[in-house]
């Protein structure tokens, strides 16, 4: 017998995940249009490969993911180290700063990144969507290398020095191994972001340079296509992959 707890938990997440168990289904539906099962077919997978339009969107979109999850953990990565490892007047602002642009609404990030970029007179494409990507995933990381710098032994760096190593030794032999799977996971969950990122997307890019989730957006405003419904089934897999991968990273880390 299930409990009430129980039960109320398994209504939540089919709530969450039964429109993408429907969405995953009908990318394989025979069927164009409507939503009436006509037999299984793998056409909408395979028309996808055919559209060039579509190819240059993924193209855009895994270049942006990765140059920006790679810049928010290089400068995340070593703003964490130095919040940690300095103390200095401000430094519980910035902790509180990096708390807030967390939970800031994508829309604010996004007028308030489009606002910048024009003062700045910076041209819209690869550039402004690079920057406001890294922009967003830089807490992110931060926040996940800062938790993973506080649970660790501090004793281990006390030692380390005491047996003549210096700082960037005890940096690089002691510190960075230990904090190693929070900056892949830091890394993974940036690129998940920059990925499947759309609303500040929007405000930031220019009409030459289109990526994914601003595509797809673009499909659905006339329909809910089966080429649709095949790319967002590709979108998911890939995000549940690097979510799944990430989360497995910072529960070895602990």
């Amino acid at each position: 017998m299930f409990s009430t707890k129980a039960l109320y938990l398994w209504l939540v997440y089919g709530f969450l995940y039964l429109p993408m168990a429907v969405l995953v289904a009908f990318s394989f539906n025979r069927s164009k249009y409507g939503m009436r099962w006509e037999g299984l077919t793998f056409d909408w997978y395979r028309h996808l490969g055919g559209d060039e339009s579509l190819k240059d969107a993924v193209c855009n979109s895994l270049t942006v993911a990765l140059l920006a999850a790679t810049l928010a953990t290089l400068i995340g990565t070593f703003g964490a180290i130095g919040l940690y490892r300095n103390r200095f007047f401000g430094r519980s602002f910035l902790n509180g700063l990096l708390v807030v642009t967390l939970m800031t609404p994508d829309i604010v990030m996004g007028v308030s990144l489009l606002v910048l970029f024009i003062a700045l007179h910076i041209q819209f494409g690869f550039w402004s969507l690079l920057l406001a990507h890294t922009t967003f995933c830089l807490p992110f990381v931060t926040v996940t290398v800062f938790s993973r710098l506080r649970g660790f032994d501090q004793g281990l760096i006390e030692v380390a020095k005491d047996l003549g190593a210096g700082e960037w030794q005890a940096m690089w032999h002691i510190i960075f191994p230990l904090m190693l799977p929070a900056i892949a996971a830091g890394w993974l969950l940036s690129f998940t972001l920059s990925l499947d990122d759309v609303v500040v997307s929007f405000f930031v890019t220019g009409p030459t340079y289109e990526v994914l989730p601003l595509r797809i957006y673009s499909m659905v405003r006339l329909g809910v296509k089966p080429e649709v419904n095949a790319i967002a089934t590709l979108l998911f897999s890939v995000s549940l992959l690097i979510v799944s991968a990430s989360q497995l990273l910072l529960r070895n880390s602990r």
